[in-house]
C-alpha cells in the first residue's frame, strides 16, 4: 500500500532523515517510536506531501507520489492528523469537519461521513455550533481526527494523538483507532506513549537520529531490552530484572 524507499529529507543544510525505508500494508496498524527530534513528524509530513524529499521515493499503491501536492495525496486516500491538531479556532466544529471533505470524492459522501463522525464522537454533535477553540484538549483531538475522516482516507497518519490528554481521554482515542483498524483502515501512528502504541500496533519501527534502527512486531518490541530501557522507563527495567 505505502512504500518508502531510501528517503532523504533536509531542512536547508540540516539533514533530518537518512535513507528511510519502510512499508505499510493494506489494513495494517504500524507505529513509529523514537526520541524527540528523531525525525518522526518530518517523516509523516513528507508522506503527506508537506515536505519534498531530497532523495528517495514514496509509493502509494505502486505509484510514486513523492512530488505530488498535499491535496492530491489526500485525494488518493492518505490523511494526516497533525501534532497540535491545527484546527481553525474561530470556526465551528461543523465548519472544521466540512473543511475535511474538500476533495471531489469526499464531497459526494459528505453527509454520510458527517453522520459517521458524529456516531464515532457524539460529543462533537453536542458541540457542533461551538468554536473549535473553545473545546477541551480531548474534544479538539476528536475534532482533528474527525476532520481527517471526512476526507475518506484509507491510510491515516497520526502525529502524537495522545499528547497532552488525560488518561481517560487517551483510552477513548485509542479505542476509536482500534475500531477504525478493525473496519479495515490502515494507520501509521507516531506516539510518545510507547507502551500503549506497541500494545495496539501490529508492527513498529524505531527512529533515532533520522535513521530506522529497529523494527518488528509491537508485542515483541515491548520485550526488547533497548526499547524497554530507552522508552518504557525504570519500572519496565525493574520488571525485567
Amino acid at each position: 500500500m505505502l512504500e518508502v524507499e531510501r528517503l532523504e529529507v533536509s531542512y536547508g543544510a540540516l539533514a533530518a532523515l537518512h535513507g528511510i525505508s519502510l512499508t505499510i500494508r493494506p489494513g495494517e496498524m504500524v507505529a513509529l517510536v523514537g526520541p524527540n527530534g528523531a525525525g518522526k513528524s518530518t517523516l509523516l509530513k513528507t508522506i503527506a506531501g508537506l515536505l519534498v524529499p531530497r532523495a528517495g521515493v514514496i509509493r502509494w499503491e505502486g505509484r510514486p507520489v513523492s512530488a505530488e501536492t498535499p491535496h492530491r495525496i489526500i485525494e488518493r486516500g492518505v490523511a494526516l492528523v497533525p501534532e497540535g491538531r491545527r484546527l481553525f479556532a474561530r470556526m465551528t466544529v461543523r465548519e472544521n469537519l466540512e473543511l475535511g471533505a474538500f476533495t471531489t470524492r469526499a464531497q459526494r459522501e459528505r453527509r454520510a461521513q458527517l453522520d459517521r463522525v458524529y456516531r464515532i464522537f457524539p460529543r462533537l454533535l453536542e458541540r457542533e455550533r461551538q468554536w473549535a477553540g473553545s473545546l477541551s484538549g480531548g474534544e479538539q483531538q476528536m475534532l482533528a481526527l474527525g476532520r481527517a475522516l471526512m476526507g475518506l482516507p484509507r491510510l491515516l497518519l497520526l502525529d502524537e494523538p495522545s499528547l497532552g490528554l488525560a488518561p481517560r481521554v487517551v483510552e477513548s482515542i485509542f479505542s476509536v483507532l482500534a475500531e477504525l483498524h478493525r473496519e479495515g483502515m490502515s494507520l501509521f501512528i507516531v506516539e510518545q506513549n510507547v507502551q500503549a502504541v506497541l500494545t495496539l500496533a501490529q508492527r513498529a519501527y524505531i527512529l533515532e537520529g533520522g535513521r530506522i534502527v529497529g523494527e518488528g512486531e509491537g508485542q515483541r518490541l515491548l520485550q526488547d531490552d533497548h526499547v524497554r530501557a530507552a522508552y518504557l522507563g525504570p519500572l519496565a527495567r525493574g520488571a525485567s530484572s
